[in-house]
């Protein structure tokens, strides 16, 4: 009977402390008050597997420039706080995410992905939930094409990235003859067939046309091809994982081509994975070079680790996604508007001058300022020495 007493003065206890947590803002799953106060920035990148050093990066970034942004929300009344997730290069994983960022209230806006094919089907449900998200990396057409009111990117697209390329490659390099190797992602296939048609436009030859899956580690069946063709240049659609071991192996079997690829190659690891092989290795980028600014500096000594090719831009996109919140409240005399509010804020600037690169968004959410930054390893050391850049 005791022990039933007992019980009984618990649960009556815990029912009371429930209805209590209920009337004063309960602690939400991060630990932030459901009060309306507390603003949430998620990022989605890949903080684990093959792509994890650019995802880790860009998440970096984005949350260096969200602690720099803390006062100033403080003396809106509001406190931000990041709440960062892994989507693991998985488009599966990032739409599970997604979907727990969209039952979130808290969170008014993502900061993602790297991957275009994560970005392409998690950006639907962000859509859904009218949450703004605003990717430092994702270069596919798709990734705007579909004219959705919640995506937007401020880096430049495949269809801008892959011609540059081809012209460098064609006009500056000489390259006749070219075997492109792609990794079959929406990225990769993506950022080589645009480079294809531009390269076969400017009267180069395309020798071969093959594709590799990611994960992927011998690559003695494409090289054997490669071998035999004798290209001028081979080009890779891939990140570095692949493309850094395709380059390593290309070396060990002899062959003396050189070797281009997009911003999915722009990462530290590619020479970690490739060595010395990485030499005479050229490449296309949607990130300028951070490494000498006050930022890469900042950065540094925050987290202890150099910055790679996707961390200032992490940094700008969190800088342009707060500058939009903050324009949504202005706007709403001081209190902050629902998320579709929010979301059309973000998208309606038009002149951010930041940290490295300027932003204007389009009606389709492109940045009107994007650039493509050409990039050549002379040696085995990260970052590539830059050759110049190209606007549109």
């Amino acid at each position: 009977m005791l022990t039933k007493k007992i019980m009984s003065v618990a649960l009556m206890s815990t029912l009371a402390m429930g209805i209590m947590a209920g009337c004063s803002g309960a602690k939400d799953s991060s630990g932030g008050e459901s009060n309306g106060k507390v603003i949430k920035i998620a990022t989605q990148s890949p903080l684990s597997g093959g792509s994890a050093t650019l995802g880790d990066a860009i998440k970096l970034g984005a949350q260096l420039a969200l602690e720099e942004e803390k006062s100033a929300f403080d003396k809106l009344g509001y406190k931000l706080q990041l709440a960062p997730y892994d989507d693991q290069g998985d488009s599966k994983k990032g739409v599970a995410n997604a979907q727990l960022i969209g039952s979130d209230k808290s969170i008014y806006g993502v900061v993602g992905h790297l991957n275009s094919g994560v970005t392409i089907p998690s950006s639907e449900t962000y859509e859904k939930y009218n949450i703004p998200m605003i990717s430092p990396a994702s270069t596919a057409t798709d990734v705007t094409d579909r004219k959705l009111k919640s995506v937007n990117r401020i880096v430049a697209r495949d269809d801008f990235q892959g011609p540059a390329g081809a012209k460098y490659a064609v006009e500056e390099l000489k390259a006749k003859n070219i075997f492109i190797v792609q990794d079959k992602t929406a990225y990769g296939q993506g950022l080589a067939d645009a480079f294809k048609g531009a390269a076969e436009e400017l009267g180069a030859k395309i020798q071969g046309y093959e594709g590799i899956t990611v994960g992927e580690k011998d690559f003695n069946g494409v090289l054997n091809q490669i071998s035999a063709a004798k290209p001028d240049l081979v080009y890779f659609g891939g990140l570095y994982a692949e493309g850094g071991l395709l380059i390593k192996q290309a070396r060990d079997k002899g062959i003396k081509a050189k070797f281009m690829g997009g911003d999915g190659l722009d990462s530290s690891t590619l020479v970690d994975i490739a060595g010395e092989a990485v030499k005479d290795t050229y490449l296309t980028s949607v990130a300028g070079d951070a490494s000498s600014t006050k930022f890469a500096k900042d950065y540094k000594a925050k987290f202890n680790k150099n910055v790679e090719s996707y961390s200032i831009y992490g940094y700008d996109s969190m800088k342009v996604m707060l500058q939009g919140i903050k324009n949504a409240i202005e706007d709403n005399n001081g209190k902050l508007p629902d998320r579709a509010k929010v979301r059309d804020a973000v998208r309606a600037i038009t002149d951010y001058k930041g940290e490295l690169t300027q932003v204007g968004f389009d009606d389709k959410g492109d940045n009107k300022f994007a650039k493509i930054f050409i990039y050549k390893f002379d040696e085995a050391k990260y970052p590539a020495k830059q050759e110049g850049e190209i606007t549109q």
